[in-house]
């Protein structure tokens, strides 16, 4: 079922700040009414696509910041790999120089609320609790407004990179419908024309396309 158009879940967990910083207590409840957020999580630190798209949101994270954007990363991994990882140099495969927070979702509660966890907990003939599927997130992006609520999610599977500059486009978007009134047609980007809810808008729109 999907959690677009509702609340975001709430959590406070231990995470990664500023590249360097291990803290306790992170939540996602310290941007509300104040700035949009990007949550995205990723499957296991120290291995090889999740690293392209890690850097990725760092490479543009001033454009998202420029957008009041905060973008949050989250795994199941420890606080301390977390911060392994941001030690290593990216010649060895790590992201030394990533900024914005990385979760660290060790009790997996995070994943599941948000629907991305790659299986479940169940109980098998003997009574005995076992998980069936892979206890790691799905390539799970969410973008959450400044009311908390989520508008817009995308899950990828494991090998399947995603999109940074959609992410970003979505933004842009959301934003844009919100102080304009006006809804975005396919593909739509910045500075192409968007539409009025009724049918006159959208003859004309298609009618030039």
């Amino acid at each position: 079922m999907s959690i677009v158009r509702k609340k975001a879940p709430a959590f406070s967990a231990g995470a990664v700040i500023n590249g360097e910083e291990m803290i306790r207590g992170f939540s996602l409840d310290q941007y509300l009414g104040k700035k949009y957020v990007v949550f995205f999580f990723y499957p296991n630190d120290f291995t090889y696509v999740c690293p392209t798209e890690i850097l990725a949101f760092q490479e543009m994270l001033a454009e998202f910041e420029s957008r009041d954007v905060a973008v949050v990363g989250c795994s199941t991994d420890t606080v301390e790999t977390h911060l392994a990882w941001l030690m290593t140099p990216k010649k060895n495969g790590g992201i030394e120089g990533v900024t914005y927070p990385l979760v660290a979702d060790t009790s997996k509660t995070i994943a599941t609320n948000f629907g991305v966890l790659a299986g479940e907990y169940g109980y098998n003939e003997e009574n005995e609790m076992v998980f069936d599927g892979v206890p790691t997130a799905l390539r799970g992006t969410f973008l959450i407004d400044k009311e908390g609520i989520i508008r817009h999610s995308v899950v990828n599977d494991y090998p399947l990179g995603r999109n940074i500059e959609d992410t970003l486009r979505l933004v842009k978007a959301l934003q844009y419908t919100e102080k304009y009134g006006e809804v975005c047609p396919a593909n739509w980007d910045e500075g192409k024309d968007a539409l009025k809810e009724n049918r006159e808008s959208i003859a004309a729109y298609l009618g030039s396309h």
